[in-house]
């Protein structure tokens, strides 16, 4: 089976300085594989590598951060088959999740799971999502 890696580009407006967590943290951003884009967990930085405290805007830094990648590789949020989200305080956040996330997630909606964990790498982390998108048939890699 082949597989690709995906590099965010260092001059990256959505990812900004935070493309060096990659290499410090020895992990991909995402992975081609039979026609298919593995997607790692994506949390909420700004591009100067800040991290918002509202659920809102970390959602919308998630979900821009895994556009940034489908963009990439010619894709779409349309081309997400699945998404995984981790959300360590569900019940209070879940509201500005759902909000934030309509912006960015339309039909035909992807397969989603949501799982409440009891914490994600960061105690800021308000969030984490990742995801797997498929490329049109006649794109397959």
């Amino acid at each position: 089976m082949s597989t690709n890696t995906v590099t965010i580009p260092e001059d990256s407006e959505v990812f900004g300085t935070t493309t060096g967590g990659f290499a410090r943290f020895e992990y991909s951003a995402a992975v081609r594989a039979r026609g298919l884009l593995f997607i790692a967990g994506q949390v909420g930085y700004r591009p100067d590598g800040s991290l918002p405290e509202t659920i809102e805007e970390q959602t919308e830094w998630v979900l821009r951060r895994t556009e940034e990648v489908l963009r990439i590789e010619g894709l779409a949020m349309s081309d997400l088959v699945e998404v995984v989200s981790y959300h360590p305080d569900m019940q209070e956040h879940l509201a500005g999740f759902l909000e934030t996330k309509k912006r960015f997630v339309k039909e035909p909606f992807p397969a989603w799971t949501m799982i409440g964990v009891s914490g994600l790498a960061r105690p800021g982390f308000l969030l984490e999502v990742r995801a797997v998108a498929a490329y049109p048939d006649s794109n397959a890699r």
